[in-house]
């Protein structure tokens, strides 16, 4: 979300859904973005509510009841291979555990690794969609179809930076 400068328009994407009676909340990873708080500065810019804003620690246990996570430009934060395989270079490390979710779309410019140069089992699960492409772009393209006709089937997203 920082690279792609897209907080404004994920904020109002929040904003349009809440409006709808959609239950919405952020998950903030301790390390994301370019320093700690990083995310945090980057949504209140873009009017985002705190307590909406959500730590890792305090939404995990919320995913399984997601319909829907939208991950922005993240990679090994989100990798379940943190968590379910030992022999992984990030074995061990904090991850937002998205893959609870009923469903997972993936914003990200490609299909490269992380900084951690790994592959992300994430991006192959059958649960998961990737969305192609700068996120500002993306962002926008979803915003502007879910302006152009809201659907009536209660969603809940959650979004993670």
């Amino acid at each position: 979300m920082a690279v792609a400068r897209c907080q404004h328009d994920t904020g109002t994407l929040a904003q349009v859904m809440r409006k709808a009676g959609k239950k919405v909340n952020f998950c903030i990873h301790p390390v994301a973005g370019r320093l700690p708080g990083h995310m945090n500065v980057l949504l209140a810019e873009a009017s985002v509510p705190y307590d909406i804003v959500l730590e890792m620690d305090e939404i995990n246990k919320d995913f399984k009841e997601a319909d829907i996570v939208l991950v922005i430009g993240a990679n090994d934060i989100v990798n379940p291979d943190a968590l379910n395989n030992p022999n992984s270079p990030i074995a061990g490390m904090p991850v937002c555990e998205v893959w609870k979710s009923k469903r997972v779309v993936v914003f990200k410019r490609g299909a490269g690794t992380g900084y951690a140069g790994i592959e992300n089992p994430l991006f192959i699960e059958e649960c998961t969609r990737m969305y192609y492409g700068g996120a500002d772009k993306s962002i926008k393209e979803i915003l502007n179809k879910l302006t152009a006709g809201m659907d009536a089937n209660p969603i809940n997203i959650q979004v993670v930076e």
